[in-house]
Protein backbone atom coordinates (compact mmCIF):
# COMPACT_ATOMS: atom_id res chain seq x y z
CA UNK A 1 0.00 0.00 0.00
CA UNK A 2 1.25 3.53 -0.86
CA UNK A 3 2.08 5.75 1.90
CA UNK A 4 -0.25 8.54 2.49
CA UNK A 5 0.94 12.15 1.94
CA UNK A 6 0.52 12.56 5.46
CA UNK A 7 2.39 9.19 6.05
CA UNK A 8 5.38 11.28 3.78
CA UNK A 9 5.33 14.69 5.82
CA UNK A 10 5.74 12.79 8.81
CA UNK A 11 9.24 10.68 6.82
CA UNK A 12 10.20 14.08 5.78
CA UNK A 13 10.09 15.54 9.46
CA UNK A 14 11.51 12.62 11.04
CA UNK A 15 14.10 12.27 8.51
CA UNK A 16 15.05 15.64 8.70
CA UNK A 17 14.79 15.47 5.06
CA UNK A 18 12.59 18.61 5.26
CA UNK A 19 11.75 20.63 8.14
CA UNK A 20 14.84 21.77 9.70
CA UNK A 21 17.47 20.86 7.74
CA UNK A 22 21.24 19.79 8.47
CA UNK A 23 22.02 22.94 5.61
CA UNK A 24 22.96 26.09 7.18
CA UNK A 25 21.66 29.50 6.38
CA UNK A 26 24.92 31.12 5.59
CA UNK A 27 25.98 27.66 3.10
CA UNK A 28 22.16 28.69 1.49
CA UNK A 29 23.56 32.52 1.29
CA UNK A 30 26.59 31.67 -0.29
CA UNK A 31 25.37 29.50 -2.95
CA UNK A 32 22.43 32.00 -3.76
CA UNK A 33 24.65 34.83 -4.63
CA UNK A 34 27.36 32.35 -6.50
CA UNK A 35 24.74 30.86 -8.87
CA UNK A 36 23.14 34.60 -9.36
CA UNK A 37 27.12 35.42 -10.22
CA UNK A 38 26.91 32.47 -13.14
CA UNK A 39 29.36 30.53 -11.20
CA UNK A 40 29.42 27.81 -13.42
CA UNK A 41 29.68 25.18 -10.45
CA UNK A 42 26.29 26.46 -9.32
CA UNK A 43 24.48 26.50 -12.63
CA UNK A 44 24.18 22.86 -13.16
CA UNK A 45 24.03 23.47 -16.60
CA UNK A 46 21.71 26.15 -17.08
CA UNK A 47 21.54 29.83 -18.81
CA UNK A 48 19.46 31.22 -16.55
CA UNK A 49 17.82 34.99 -17.61
CA UNK A 50 19.83 38.22 -16.04
CA UNK A 51 16.67 38.83 -13.18
CA UNK A 52 18.81 36.54 -10.81
CA UNK A 53 20.33 38.05 -8.12
CA UNK A 54 21.05 36.95 -4.43
CA UNK A 55 17.91 38.76 -3.39
CA UNK A 56 15.55 37.50 -5.81
CA UNK A 57 16.74 33.73 -5.76
CA UNK A 58 16.02 34.04 -2.11
CA UNK A 59 13.18 35.45 -2.81
CA UNK A 60 12.16 32.14 -5.19
CA UNK A 61 13.94 29.81 -2.47
CA UNK A 62 11.01 30.91 0.13
CA UNK A 63 8.28 30.47 -2.07
CA UNK A 64 9.49 26.81 -4.07
CA UNK A 65 11.50 25.34 -0.88
CA UNK A 66 10.33 27.45 2.14
CA UNK A 67 13.79 28.41 3.07
CA UNK A 68 13.18 31.16 6.08
CA UNK A 69 11.77 34.50 4.36
CA UNK A 70 13.59 36.91 6.90
CA UNK A 71 16.35 39.20 5.15
CA UNK A 72 18.30 39.77 8.14
CA UNK A 73 18.14 35.89 9.34
CA UNK A 74 22.31 35.16 8.07
CA UNK A 75 23.18 32.35 10.35
CA UNK A 76 22.20 29.08 11.77
CA UNK A 77 19.45 26.39 10.47
CA UNK A 78 17.30 26.84 7.81
CA UNK A 79 14.56 24.81 6.36
CA UNK A 80 12.15 23.06 3.64
CA UNK A 81 8.73 23.30 3.93
CA UNK A 82 7.53 19.49 3.71
CA UNK A 83 4.60 20.77 2.04
CA UNK A 84 6.70 22.26 -0.72
CA UNK A 85 8.13 18.82 -0.87
CA UNK A 86 5.01 16.78 -0.78
CA UNK A 87 3.44 19.28 -4.09
CA UNK A 88 6.77 18.97 -5.66
CA UNK A 89 6.69 15.02 -5.35
CA UNK A 90 3.29 14.87 -6.65
CA UNK A 91 3.90 16.58 -10.22
CA UNK A 92 7.12 14.35 -10.13
CA UNK A 93 5.21 11.37 -9.70
CA UNK A 94 2.64 12.93 -12.22
CA UNK A 95 5.28 12.97 -15.04
CA UNK A 96 6.87 9.44 -13.88
CA UNK A 97 3.44 8.13 -14.50
CA UNK A 98 3.25 8.99 -18.10
CA UNK A 99 6.86 7.64 -18.87
CA UNK A 100 5.17 4.59 -17.25
CA UNK A 101 2.43 4.48 -18.68
CA UNK A 102 3.67 5.33 -22.60
CA UNK A 103 6.83 3.07 -21.97
CA UNK A 104 9.27 5.76 -22.59
CA UNK A 105 12.50 6.15 -22.84
CA UNK A 106 14.27 7.58 -19.66
CA UNK A 107 17.60 8.28 -18.46
CA UNK A 108 18.27 7.87 -14.60
CA UNK A 109 21.79 9.76 -13.52
CA UNK A 110 23.12 10.97 -10.21
CA UNK A 111 25.44 13.48 -8.96
CA UNK A 112 24.98 12.53 -5.58
CA UNK A 113 25.40 8.49 -6.33
CA UNK A 114 26.07 7.72 -2.32
CA UNK A 115 22.64 8.86 -1.23
CA UNK A 116 19.71 8.78 -4.23
CA UNK A 117 21.18 6.01 -6.48
CA UNK A 118 18.95 3.37 -4.45
CA UNK A 119 16.04 5.55 -5.29
CA UNK A 120 16.77 6.03 -9.34
CA UNK A 121 17.30 2.36 -8.70
CA UNK A 122 13.92 1.60 -7.53
CA UNK A 123 12.60 3.66 -10.21
CA UNK A 124 14.35 2.40 -13.33
CA UNK A 125 13.15 -0.93 -12.18
CA UNK A 126 10.14 -0.02 -12.01
CA UNK A 127 10.19 1.55 -15.55
CA UNK A 128 11.19 -1.80 -16.87
CA UNK A 129 8.83 -3.61 -15.51
CA UNK A 130 6.63 -1.49 -17.46
CA UNK A 131 7.88 -2.07 -20.84
CA UNK A 132 9.77 1.46 -20.62
CA UNK A 133 13.38 1.67 -21.82
CA UNK A 134 16.40 3.16 -19.33
CA UNK A 135 18.50 4.33 -21.78
CA UNK A 136 22.32 3.84 -21.17
CA UNK A 137 24.68 5.65 -23.06
CA UNK A 138 27.85 7.48 -23.03
CA UNK A 139 29.33 4.31 -20.77
CA UNK A 140 33.32 5.07 -20.24
CA UNK A 141 33.49 9.00 -22.20
CA UNK A 142 35.43 10.73 -19.71
CA UNK A 143 37.29 14.34 -19.00
CA UNK A 144 39.49 15.80 -16.64
CA UNK A 145 37.72 17.24 -13.80
CA UNK A 146 38.76 18.64 -10.46
CA UNK A 147 38.21 16.38 -7.76
CA UNK A 148 39.53 16.18 -3.82
CA UNK A 149 42.64 14.37 -5.02
CA UNK A 150 43.47 17.05 -7.38
CA UNK A 151 42.80 16.76 -11.45
CA UNK A 152 42.24 13.46 -12.90
CA UNK A 153 40.43 11.54 -15.23
CA UNK A 154 36.64 11.22 -14.27
CA UNK A 155 34.39 8.55 -16.65
CA UNK A 156 30.58 7.77 -16.83
CA UNK A 157 29.29 4.61 -15.45
CA UNK A 158 25.79 2.79 -15.02
CA UNK A 159 25.02 0.78 -11.56
CA UNK A 160 21.46 -0.95 -12.19
CA UNK A 161 20.82 1.46 -14.73
CA UNK A 162 21.83 4.71 -12.78
CA UNK A 163 24.55 6.69 -14.54
CA UNK A 164 26.75 8.43 -12.62
CA UNK A 165 30.27 9.77 -12.82
CA UNK A 166 33.27 8.21 -10.98
CA UNK A 167 36.85 7.96 -10.69
CA UNK A 168 39.68 5.49 -9.58
CA UNK A 169 37.72 5.08 -6.15
CA UNK A 170 34.12 4.47 -7.52
CA UNK A 171 31.42 7.10 -7.82
CA UNK A 172 31.70 10.37 -7.36
CA UNK A 173 29.84 13.75 -6.49
CA UNK A 174 29.39 15.71 -9.01
CA UNK A 175 27.91 19.37 -10.00
CA UNK A 176 28.92 19.09 -13.60
CA UNK A 177 26.57 19.08 -16.81
CA UNK A 178 29.51 18.01 -18.74
CA UNK A 179 28.53 13.93 -18.21
CA UNK A 180 24.48 14.18 -19.74
CA UNK A 181 26.54 16.21 -22.73
CA UNK A 182 28.70 13.10 -23.54
CA UNK A 183 25.61 10.96 -23.36
CA UNK A 184 23.50 13.50 -25.67
CA UNK A 185 26.48 13.60 -28.20
CA UNK A 186 26.82 9.91 -28.29
CA UNK A 187 23.07 9.55 -28.80
CA UNK A 188 23.30 11.40 -31.46
CA UNK A 189 26.26 9.68 -33.01
CA UNK A 190 24.62 6.26 -32.80
CA UNK A 191 21.35 8.11 -34.44
CA UNK A 192 19.07 7.10 -31.94
CA UNK A 193 17.10 9.79 -30.17
CA UNK A 194 17.18 12.01 -26.87
CA UNK A 195 15.26 10.26 -23.96
CA UNK A 196 11.93 11.40 -23.08
CA UNK A 197 12.83 11.94 -19.71
CA UNK A 198 15.67 12.35 -17.41
CA UNK A 199 15.42 11.36 -13.72
CA UNK A 200 18.37 13.14 -12.40
CA UNK A 201 19.99 15.89 -9.98
CA UNK A 202 22.22 18.22 -10.25
CA UNK A 203 23.83 19.11 -14.07
CA UNK A 204 22.54 15.97 -15.00
CA UNK A 205 19.05 17.53 -14.66
CA UNK A 206 19.93 20.85 -15.36
CA UNK A 207 21.95 20.01 -18.33
CA UNK A 208 19.09 17.99 -19.74
CA UNK A 209 16.79 20.56 -19.62
CA UNK A 210 18.74 22.95 -21.57
CA UNK A 211 19.27 20.44 -24.18
CA UNK A 212 15.19 20.89 -24.26
CA UNK A 213 14.69 17.36 -22.83
CA UNK A 214 12.15 16.94 -20.35
CA UNK A 215 13.96 16.74 -16.50
CA UNK A 216 12.36 16.29 -13.16
CA UNK A 217 14.91 16.42 -10.39
CA UNK A 218 15.77 16.74 -6.92
CA UNK A 219 17.54 19.50 -5.14
CA UNK A 220 18.62 20.76 -1.44
CA UNK A 221 17.61 23.89 -0.04
CA UNK A 222 21.49 25.24 -1.19
CA UNK A 223 20.87 24.26 -5.10
CA UNK A 224 18.57 27.01 -5.95
CA UNK A 225 19.47 25.96 -10.24
CA UNK A 226 17.47 24.01 -10.28
CA UNK A 227 14.31 25.91 -8.96
CA UNK A 228 15.08 28.65 -11.58
CA UNK A 229 15.44 26.24 -14.12
CA UNK A 230 11.27 24.78 -12.89
CA UNK A 231 10.64 28.72 -12.87
CA UNK A 232 12.02 29.58 -16.53
CA UNK A 233 10.02 26.91 -17.80
CA UNK A 234 13.67 24.46 -18.11
CA UNK A 235 13.31 22.18 -16.28
CA UNK A 236 10.06 19.93 -15.61
CA UNK A 237 9.82 19.62 -12.11
CA UNK A 238 12.15 20.31 -8.85
CA UNK A 239 11.85 18.91 -5.54
CA UNK A 240 12.69 20.22 -2.64
CA UNK A 241 14.82 17.55 0.31
CA UNK A 242 17.65 17.34 1.59
CA UNK A 243 20.01 15.35 -0.65
CA UNK A 244 22.39 14.17 1.93
CA UNK A 245 20.46 11.60 3.85
CA UNK A 246 21.29 7.96 3.99
CA UNK A 247 20.16 6.21 1.11
CA UNK A 248 17.25 3.43 2.39
CA UNK A 249 15.78 6.77 3.65
CA UNK A 250 14.61 8.08 0.23
CA UNK A 251 13.08 4.70 -0.18
CA UNK A 252 9.95 5.76 1.22
CA UNK A 253 9.28 8.58 -1.76
CA UNK A 254 10.03 6.03 -4.23
CA UNK A 255 6.86 3.96 -2.58
CA UNK A 256 5.10 7.28 -2.65
CA UNK A 257 6.29 8.39 -6.37
CA UNK A 258 5.33 4.91 -7.31
CA UNK A 259 1.95 4.64 -5.47
CA UNK A 260 0.44 7.92 -6.90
Amino acid sequence: MAPTRAALIEHLLATRMAGRVATPRENNLEHFARMARRDEHFLFGLDPGPRWTPDTVLDLMVRKVGVDPRLNFRRGVDTIDPELTADALDRYAIRFENALRERQRVLFATGHPRTLARLYEQLAAALTEAGGTVVVAGAGLGFDEYTKYGLQRVEIDYFLGVAALTDAGGPIHTHSAQPIRLVLAELAERGEPVPDLVVADHGWCGGAGHAGIDAIGFADCNDPALFVGEEEGTVAVAVPLDDGIEPEEYDLLGEYILGR
